[in-house]
């Protein structure tokens, strides 16, 4: 499947949805427009779904966006965040509610895999013959200690500019997908000791080995003791090549939606199911 065809993929919702005991979301694209806070509508069908199941939310972004897109926005009694369990970064770090928000593990790259990543992504654009916009907000290549990021428009476009920043992103993806999936490639060839995810819709996310969903479900499973086959894991990205398609590999089940209004759909009916 092809990430055009997959935009066009009819949103379905499972059976039993009665049976999952854990929702996992994707956040950018899913719960919220990109680098976005959450609507009112969906902060009020969240907190509706946190008093009744457990809630993972992993994405490519950084704590502080966690806070910004999530938790501010939030508005639910402060026991119910104790059902609600954040893995930003894609899953490098965890983080838990206890009388405040607790940083369970952190998972740094070192200063040398840093450095090098950040020579070989100028080395990449080269050779794919990338140029960059005149104008971009914030750093392109951010070093997040756990993860290197390229951000095609820089990091703070949504921060400076709104809904027009959105905007910008969803036109950039348009227009630059496939070179974006091409320099992924080209950096991961280069980069074969660690993991690289061309992730969202502007950006190339870079961890350490194996860091993906797939080890963010597996962590969920350890630290939580829940077993994955009572978990359900919803995102935008799930076709080959996208950034939640590794939550695949661990057989959880699976939701793909195309925005934040499916996802409405799909917490309404996961609430009357419960």
């Amino acid at each position: 499947m092809t990430h055009k065809s997959s935009q066009k993929m009819k949103f379905s919702i499972p059976k039993a949805l009665d049976r999952k005991e854990l929702i996992v979301f994707d956040l950018d694209g899913t719960l919220a427009l990109s680098k976005s806070a959450m609507d009112a509508e969906m902060v009020a069908l969240f907190s509706r779904l946190l008093a009744e199941r457990k809630v993972a939310v992993i994405g490519g972004g950084k704590y502080s966006l966690f806070q910004m897109q999530l938790l501010y926005a939030l508005r639910c009694p402060k026991d119910l965040c104790r059902k609600l369990f954040l893995f930003p970064t894609t899953s490098t770090s965890f983080y838990r509610y206890d009388g405040g928000w607790k940083n369970v593990y952190t998972l740094k790259l070192s200063k040398s895999e840093r450095a090098r990543i950040k020579k070989t992504f100028p080395e990449v654009f080269k050779e794919a013959g990338y140029v960059h916009t005149k104008k971009v907000y914030g750093k392109v290549i951010e070093d997040r200690g756990t993860q290197v990021t390229f951000s095609a428009l820089g990091q703070d476009v949504v921060a400076v500019l709104g809904k027009r920043g959105v905007h910008l992103k969803d036109e950039w993806k348009r227009r630059n997908t496939k070179t974006k999936i091409k320099m992924a490639k080209m950096l991961a060839k280069r980069l074969p000791d660690l993991e690289v995810r061309a992730a969202g819709h502007t950006s190339i996310d870079i961890t350490r080995k194996g860091i993906d969903k797939a080890y963010g479900l597996k962590q969920i499973e350890k630290h939580l003791h829940v077993p994955i086959k009572k978990m359900l894991f919803v995102g935008d990205a799930l076709f080959p090549g996208g950034n939640d398609y590794a939550a695949k590999r661990t057989g959880v089940t699976c939701v793909a939606v195309r925005g934040p209004e499916d996802t409405k759909k799909l917490i309404r009916r996961i609430i009357s199911a419960g």
